[in-house]
């Protein structure tokens, strides 16, 4: 595999644009990736586990990270709930000889991309439209009209930093969203370092 597992693949768009699903998608179909798990500081949800899903931890214990420097980036993504990448983990996937696939926000894309400019595949994840990304959050039930607001408006300010990543893929049919993300990702894996 040379040294293709210095490699990063960023997966990156506002909350509801599918990036999740398409994630999980190029994971099932490239054995060589490996799911990068972020940090956090919200709460769990029913359905998700610890290590797998997320490194849940505390805000105190979050914010001793970031004055350690542990992170490759992090971000307050919603009001108390921080997010970031840790260095240990993109380090435990290399080791493994694998790549690491980040799935994060659009601030943590731009961050890594900075951080790792020759290395590194993004790729956002566009919805249709604005309306059509109101109604698939609006869909899944898990959220308030507060909270649908504050999503919707985030969603339409991170929209506007599409031109910041290696490759746009709009996520009008999912089917079609994932057999270009692995196109695009099967063309990164075969170019040399």
């Amino acid at each position: 595999m040379s040294r293709t597992y210095k490699k990063i693949i960023i997966i990156t768009a506002p909350s509801g644009a599918g990036k999740t699903s398409i994630t999980r998608h190029l994971l099932q179909h490239f054995p060589v990736l490996a799911f990068s798990v972020s940090a956090t500081t919200r709460k769990a949800r029913a359905n998700e586990t610890h290590g797998k899903d997320y490194y849940f931890i505390t805000l105190e214990d979050f914010k001793k990270k970031i004055v350690n420097d542990e992170f490759i980036e992090w971000e307050m993504v919603y009001v108390g709930n921080y997010y970031g990448t840790l260095k240990t983990e993109i380090e435990r996937i290399w080791s493994e000889g694998k790549i690491p696939v980040l799935d994060i926000d659009v601030k943590g894309a731009i961050h890594v991309q900075r951080e790792y400019p020759i290395n590194t595949l993004s790729i956002f994840i566009e919805p249709p439209s604005v309306e059509v990304l109101r109604e698939r959050l609006s869909s899944r039930g898990s959220e308030t009209q507060d909270t649908l607001e504050t999503r919707v408006s985030k969603a339409s300010y991170e929209i506007t930093f599409k031109d910041h990543f290696d490759e746009v893929i709009v996520n009008d049919d999912l089917q079609k969203a994932c057999k270009e993300a692995e196109l695009l990702v099967d063309n990164f894996l075969n170019q040399p370092l």
